[in-house]
């Protein structure tokens, strides 16, 4: 939940985004991420599984600021970036 928290804040600080991912964006894209898990037999989310829904669940939540949209900058650049940007928490890390 935390990695999730995390990344949803980045969001809201980027510079080239009018709206980042809000709090029920976030509780949506646990969700996404626990449904995935569940799919492929696991009782628990990993932070791969939270890439991998972050594209699908978020690009629609995230609005580019006009000056980033002229740039040529997309929303999953910008997604991409905070995605790279947060490690991703470890085992040990997450005990």
């Amino acid at each position: 939940m935390q990695y999730v928290a995390t990344l949803a804040a980045r969001t809201r600080t980027r510079p080239e985004l009018r709206l980042g991912v809000s709090p029920r964006g976030s509780i949506g894209w646990l969700r996404a991420a626990q449904a995935l898990a569940y799919g492929q037999g696991r009782g628990y989310v990993v932070p791969d599984d939270i890439k991998t829904v972050a594209r699908p669940v978020l690009a629609h939540r995230l609005l580019l600021t006009a000056d980033a949209d002229v740039r040529g900058i997309s929303v999953t650049d910008v997604l991409d970036d905070v995605l790279a940007s947060v490690p991703a928490p470890t085992r040990t890390q997450a005990n």
